[in-house]
C-alpha cells in the first residue's frame, strides 16, 4: 500500500509503516496539491490541520483507508467515505488516559483556585484569605459519557474518595454496578453533583446539552468542566449562570469556536479556567496515536479487518467473527451469479455458533459486498454495501436459528428474483465450503471458475455434459453432485480451470434433460 503522512505524527508510527508500506510523509501538503495527489493513494494519515473533504474522497480512485491520529474527525467527510467505501478509521484508546488526567487537572484548578492564585502572586500579591477552596473528598462527581475516558476520570475520582452517578442512555445497568457508580437520568446528575464532567461526541442531540435550563437544575457552588467538544455547553447561558454566580464554577479546553474570539465575554470572568484544546496533547498519546493508526493501515494491507473503524460496526472481538467474513462474501457472490434475473430480496441465517454471536452486521454487511460486486464496476467493501443494496432496491433479512444441522455454525443465504428463489448454505470447515445448494447436499469449497448444471437424473446427462466441456477444451478439476431421489432431479456443481464462454452455456442449456446451466467466478 502507498500512504501518505499528511499530518505531522511521531516517528514511531512512520517506522511502523515503513516496515510493510510505501510511506510518503509531506505535513505541509496543501489542498490543492492533496486534490490533485490523492489519486496515487491508497491510505492517508491526518490529524487536525488537513481536510479529507468531499471533493478530496472523490478524487481518490485508489483509497482504502482514511486514518486520523487522534479521536474526533471533524476534519473527515465521513458521509462521503462511507458511500464510496472507504475505511476510516481513528485512534480513540490513545487518548483516553492523557484526556482524563487533563479532566483532574482542571477539576483540581477549579477546587483550589489554583489558576487565579498563581497569577494573584505573580502580579506580587499575597491573598491567601482570596483563595479558599474545597475538598474532592465526599464530593459527588457527574459524568456525562461513560466512555474510555469517562471511565478513566471515574477511576481516578474513586481515589481522592468521591462518589459518582453518571448519566450515559448506552451504559447497562450491569457494567454501571460493576464499575461502582449510580445509572441515572441527566437531570439527577445536574441535581446531585458538586463536580460535572462532559465525555459526549458533539451531535445535534448534544448539541448546547448543557444551557440555560440544565444550569438551573445544578448546584450554586458545582463546578463543571468540558474537556470533549465545543458546543456541548451553551457558552452564552454559560456566561451569565457563572457572571450571575448560579454555578461555582466552569474549565473548559474546548469551544464553540477555535480558537474563542479576542473579546469573548468568558474572559472577563475569575471563575472560570480556559485552555487551548490540549486535553489529548502530550508525548505519550501523540506517540501511541501514531503507532495505532499504523497497526490500523497494516492490519488492512494483511487483508484483516482494523480494530477502529468509524463507518463498520465495533464488534467486541474480530476473532470470533474473522472466520465467518470470507464465507460470507461467498456466499453472497455464488447466489448473485446463480440466480436468475434482479435480487429483489436476500434472506439470511445464521446456525449454531455464528447464531450465538451477539451482533451480525460486519458478516450481513460481507455477504451483501459479495451480492452486489459482481455486477458493479466500482468495488464495493463492507462499508457502503448497505448503501449500495438500498440503491438497488434489496431487502435483506436476518434469521437466527438454535443449531448447526450438524455442523458447529452454518449460515443460509437465500436470493429472491421474482418467482425464484435460490439458496445455498455454508460453514467455515478449513476454510468456506458450500454444504447445500437448494435442497441438494454437496461439498464444494467456493473458489476460482465454477459452474453449476441442474439435470435430469438418469443415465447419460454428466455424459452429455462433460463431452461438451471436452470438446471445447475446458478441463475439469473438481465435480460434485447433488440428488433427490424422489423428485428424479440433480445438481452438478464442478469447478474448472478456465471461464466456460457464454456459446457453450447456452449449448448446454440446449441438451435434453438439462433445464439450467451457470458459470460463476468466485
Amino acid at each position: 500500500m502507498k500512504v501518505l503522512v499528511a499530518d505531522a505524527i511521531n516517528e514511531k508510527g512512520i517506522d511502523i509503516l515503513k516496515k510493510e508500506c510505501d510511506v510518503i510523509v509531506d505535513t505541509d501538503i496543501s489542498p490543492d496539491n492533496l486534490l490533485k495527489n490523492i489519486k496515487d493513494y491508497d491510505g492517508i494519515i491526518v490529524r487536525s490541520r488537513t481536510k479529507v473533504t468531499k471533493k478530496v474522497i472523490k478524487e481518490g480512485k485508489n483509497l482504502k483507508i482514511i486514518a486520523r491520529a487522534g479521536v474526533g474527525v471533524d476534519n473527515v467527510d465521513l458521509d462521503a467515505a462511507t458511500e464510496k467505501g472507504i475505511m476510516v478509521v481513528n485512534s480513540p484508546e490513545s487518548t483516553s488516559i492523557t484526556v482524563a488526567e487533563h479532566t483532574m487537572g482542571l477539576m483540581l484548578t477549579l477546587a483550589r483556585k489554583l489558576a487565579i492564585a498563581d497569577k494573584s502572586v505573580k502580579e506580587g500579591k499575597w491573598e491567601k484569605k482570596k483563595f479558599m477552596g474545597v475538598e474532592l473528598r465526599n464530593k459527588t462527581l457527574g459524568v456525562i459519557g461513560m466512555g474510555r475516558i469517562g471511565s478513566q476520570v471515574v477511576s481516578r475520582c474513586k481515589a481522592f474518595e468521591m462518589d459518582a452517578v453518571v448519566y450515559d442512555p448506552y451504559l447497562p445497568e450491569e457494567i454501571a454496578s460493576q464499575i461502582g457508580v449510580e445509572l441515572t437520568d441527566l437531570n439527577t446528575v445536574l441535581k446531585k453533583s458538586d463536580f460535572i464532567t462532559v465525555h459526549v461526541p458533539l451531535t445535534p442531540e448534544t448539541n448546547h446539552l448543557i444551557s440555560k435550563e440544565e444550569f438551573k437544575i445544578m448546584k450554586d457552588n458545582s463546578y463543571i468542566i468540558n474537556c470533549a467538544r465545543g458546543g456541548i455547553i451553551d457558552e452564552d447561558a454559560l456566561y451569565d449562570a457563572l457572571k450571575s454566580n448560579e454555578i461555582g464554577g466552569c474549565a473548559l479546553d474546548v469551544y464553540e469556536e477555535e480558537p474563542p474570539k479576542e473579546n469573548s465575554k468568558l474572559f472577563e470572568l475569575d471563575n472560570i479556567v480556559l485552555t487551548p484544546h490540549i486535553a489529548a496533547s502530550t508525548k505519550e498519546a501523540q506517540r501511541d496515536a501514531a503507532i495505532i493508526v499504523a497497526e490500523e493501515i497494516i492490519r488492512l494491507s494483511q487483508n484483516e479487518t482494523p480494530q477502529n473503524v468509524l463507518n463498520l460496526p465495533r464488534m467486541d472481538n474480530n476473532k470470533e467473527y474473522t472466520p465467518y467474513i470470507e464465507l460470507c462474501n461467498k456466499l453472497g457472490s455464488f447466489i448473485s451469479q446463480a440466480v436468475h434475473g434482479k435480487i429483489n430480496e436476500i434472506e439470511i441465517v445464521y446456525g449454531g455458533e455464528v447464531g450465538e454471536l451477539p451482533n451480525h452486521e460486519l458478516l450481513t454487511r460481507s455477504i451483501i459486498q459479495g451480492a452486489v460486486n459482481p455486477y458493479l464496476k466500482d468495488t464495493v467493501t463492507p462499508i457502503n454495501a448497505p448503501i449500495v443494496a438500498k440503491q438497488r432496491g434489496m431487502t435483506i433479512t436476518e434469521g437466527i436459528r438454535n443449531d448447526g444441522k450438524g455442523y458447529d455454525s452454518i449460515i443460509k443465504v437465500t436470493a429472491v428474483s421474482g418467482n425464484e428463489r435460490f439458496s445455498v448454505e455454508g460453514t467455515n470447515l478449513h476454510g468456506p465450503r458450500i454444504l447445500k445448494v437448494n435442497s441438494y447436499w454437496v461439498d464444494v469449497k467456493p473458489e476460482g471458475h465454477m459452474f453449476i448444471a441442474k439435470y435430469e437424473d438418469i443415465p447419460g446427462s454428466i455424459g452429455k455434459i462433460g463431452t461438451l466441456l471436452g470438446e471445447d477444451n475446458i478441463n475439469v478439476g473438481i465435480m460434485q453432485v447433488g440428488r433427490e431421489l424422489d423428485s428424479g432431479k440433480a445438481i452438478m456443481i464442478l469447478t474448472l480451470d478456465e471461464e466456460v464462454p457464454n456459446e457453450l452455456i447456452d449449448k448446454l442449456k440446449d441438451l435434453d434433460n438439462i433445464y439450467d446451466a451457470v458459470k460463476l467466478k468466485l
